[in-house]
């Protein structure tokens, strides 16, 4: 499923990165995303017109920290799992290195990072009726995938992200987690729908999640170098109506307590 029907979703992702042009082609050559525009120092990725990915290069910039917080990963969320057979039967012939595979009950997924460390989620839902929800929260797991039995739904070669392909959600690296609740549900107006150990998840519309939280390798951490390679800012889309129950201003530009910017933009009619 696409997360297009929830009220608030994700737009594009922005990192800064030192090299532009390897890191870019990292994204149009392994995964399969389409160069939108190139302007100086900056780059844009997607699928169609609509951009997912923007990269800003500063060959100056000190490389960010994996214990710092910022990004976690960023997860492209493909349309359906015959897609996630094709991009890794891809994946295998082209030597693109995976970092893990799991199942989640909600979403199959595999991951991998860029050539400067960013991390990246490649996945596809499991239909939103096969989810299961208790106590109020969305059950979700890390389990293994049967890489096997995902690479023979594909039917067709891989020849780059399809149309409909979207910024699922994006998991932050974080400090704390009480005060990350804090401001994504109070200052972004998401949902808690799952506790994990070490990590929280929130959406919009009952999706399982636009935006996690985690201390696995930042807990404590303060609030980024803002000068840094890494995660510069995320893009909230929002219907009107959505983002006026959120109580969220379009053009608005909101810092989690670890200086992770939050561009709020309203969907276009």
């Amino acid at each position: 499923m696409a997360t297009s029907s929830a009220p608030l979703e994700i737009g594009r992702v922005v990192l800064k990165v030192r090299d532009l042009d390897t890191v870019g082609g990292f994204y149009e050559q392994a995964l399969g995303l389409a160069p939108i525009n190139r302007n100086g120092e900056s780059a844009t990725y997607g699928t169609g017109d609509r951009v997912l990915l923007e990269l800003h290069g500063d060959t100056a910039a000190p490389r960010g920290s994996p214990r710092e917080a910022g990004l976690f990963h960023t997860a492209f969320l493909l349309p359906s799992r015959a897609d996630l057979g094709a991009w890794l039967h891809h994946a295998a012939e082209t030597r693109v290195p995976l970092q893990g595979a799991s199942d989640h009950l909600v979403s199959e997924a595999l991951y991998l990072a860029d050539p400067e460390g960013n991390g990246i989620e490649i996945y596809v839902d499991r239909p939103r009726d096969q989810w299961t929800v208790k106590d109020g929260q969305i059950a979700m797991a890390t389990e293994p995938l049967d890489l096997n039995d995902v690479a023979s739904s594909a039917t067709a070669p891989w020849s780059g992200v399809p149309d409909g392909t979207v910024v699922g959600h994006v998991h932050l690296q974080v400090g704390a987690l009480d005060p990350s609740e804090e401001f994504i549900k109070q200052s972004l107006g998401m949902d808690l729908t799952t506790r994990y150990p070490g990590a929280n998840f929130f959406s919009s519309g009952g999706y399982h999640h636009h935006l996690a939280g985690n201390i696995w390798n930042s807990r404590n951490a303060g609030t980024r170098t803002p000068e840094a390679t890494g995660l510069t800012e995320v893009e909230i889309l929002g219907t009107p109506a959505g983002l006026a129950n959120a109580a969220l201003q379009p053009g608005a530009v909101l810092t989690d307590p670890w200086g992770t910017r939050f561009h709020i933009t309203q969907k276009e009619a």
